[in-house]
């Protein structure tokens, strides 16, 4: 397919501010390219130090990074720290000179990415947000899911960049439509994981093995990617380890997405089950753990 491309100098500098279980991976991805230069910038000082052994620079502070990147990416942990680094005490936001692209990986509200996008648009750069989906392998692999939401020339020209991280890139429309996919995804994938965890407590109190159950399902109607992956792999195995998608996290990606139901006044019964059991979880000890160990949180 024929791409757009926008009438931008050429990308040599490329900011990414972020280094955690998954922006590190990614960050490294990038520096396969060697016609790009990638300069970092994150709270953690020691993970500076890990990109700049594998060829990065390490800024000296958010400004100078904004300054002399081209495109800027940033890969946080959530909504809250999108927003105080654009729209916070740093204020970066009024720092950004035109003809810059900003890409927000990060999950957070729909409606943070729409204001951040006008901001944006009025210093004469471009935005989108992009959030990203798959395990921290596929970070590593360079095969994560990347939902974007910006203009369409916007995504034709940050596309190549995001080939380097992701195996499936998807548009999904104009900017917050990406977080919006990303949210919905994970709220579907919640309320399957209770379903999941449903199953598999019904099936251990008249003593019937998961795993056999989980992959007899695998060929009926009740198949998915979440009875595969967290049933097979997770749920049936009692294997819930750290560091990986936490009910802490998980909790978060809900909250958006029951936020979303507010705005239109939608009940979301299922969303809301979903939303007890981490919160149980949560309060039990397993903020920490990845997320279907709300199979153990039933009683």
């Amino acid at each position: 397919m024929k791409r757009e491309i926008m009438n931008l100098k050429e990308i040599k500098n490329i900011g990414f501010v972020g280094l955690g279980v998954m922006g590190s991976p990614m960050c490294k991805n990038l520096l396969k390219n060697k016609k790009w230069h990638i300069i970092v910038n994150d709270l953690d000082n020691s993970k500076e130090k890990e990109l700049e052994k594998n060829g990065a620079s390490i800024a000296n502070n958010l400004n100078e990074l904004f300054n002399v990147s081209d495109m800027i990416i940033t890969c946080l942990p959530g909504g809250d720290f999108v927003r105080e680094i654009y729209l916070g005490e740093k204020k970066i936001v009024s720092e950004i000179n035109p003809d810059k692209l900003i890409i927000d990986m990060s999950t957070s509200q729909p409606d943070l990415m729409i204001e951040l996008n006008k901001l944006i648009t009025k210093k004469g750069s471009f935005f989108a947000d992009a959030p990203i989906a798959r395990t921290r392998q596929a970070a590593k692999d360079g095969t994560l899911a990347i939902m974007v939401g910006s203009k369409k020339q916007v995504y034709n020209r940050i596309f190549p960049i995001l080939e380097y991280m992701g195996k499936d890139i998807m548009h999904c429309g104009d900017v917050g439509t990406g977080q919006m996919t990303k949210i919905l995804n994970n709220m579907i994938l919640f309320e399957t994981v209770v379903a999941l965890s449903e199953a598999a407590n019904i099936a251990e109190k008249f003593n019937m093995n998961v795993k056999n159950l989980f992959e007899n399902i695998t060929k009926c109607s009740g198949d998915s990617f979440a009875l595969r992956n967290h049933g097979l792999k997770s749920i049936a195995q009692n294997h819930f380890p750290s560091p990986a998608f936490s009910s802490e996290y998980a909790l978060k990606d809900l909250s958006y997405a029951i936020n979303l139901g507010k705005t239109h006044n939608l009940n979301l019964p299922g969303a809301n089950s979903a939303k007890k059991l981490l919160k149980k979880s949560i309060m039990n000890g397993d903020k920490d753990l990845y997320f279907p160990v709300i199979k153990k949180h039933f009683g």
